[in-house]
């Protein structure tokens, strides 16, 4: 059973930087893809960046692109997610999570992943 931890959230000031660890126990594959999801009270969990397992393959969502970044350590199973130029509206519960499944394309939507952490609270101040 693979499980995930993430780390790094913290409260920084509009511009800031932050990086997020998830960190997985477990046995995860190649073909696996790890998300990143950011949720505030109220509303719906969204998607925030993916990278396949591999490395082979990043997605990002709109808001974030040319700001945020995606990269992973196979020997640490360690996925990280760099937040540049952070803004009052990225702050939220970010949670990584995990889709198993063996796909080409990289899925968008939090119900195609399986396995989630905890959460860690990212909050920007203006």
């Amino acid at each position: 059973q693979v499980r995930l931890v993430e780390s790094g959230g913290g409260l920084v000031q509009a511009g800031d930087s932050l990086r997020l660890a998830c960190a997985a126990s477990g046995i995860t594959t190649t073909w696996n893809t790890v998300g990143w999801f950011r949720q505030v009270p109220g509303a719906r969990r969204e998607f925030v960046a993916a990278i396949r397992w591999g490395g082979d393959i990043t997605r990002f969502a709109d808001s974030v692109k040319g700001r945020f970044t995606i990269s992973r350590d196979n020997a640490k199973n360690t996925v990280y997610l760099q937040l540049n130029n952070l803004k009052p509206e990225d702050t939220s519960i970010y949670y990584c999570a995990l889709d198993t499944s063996v796909s080409a394309n990289i899925p968008l939507s939090d119900s195609d992943y399986e396995i989630w952490g905890q959460g860690t609270q990212v909050t920007v101040s203006s």
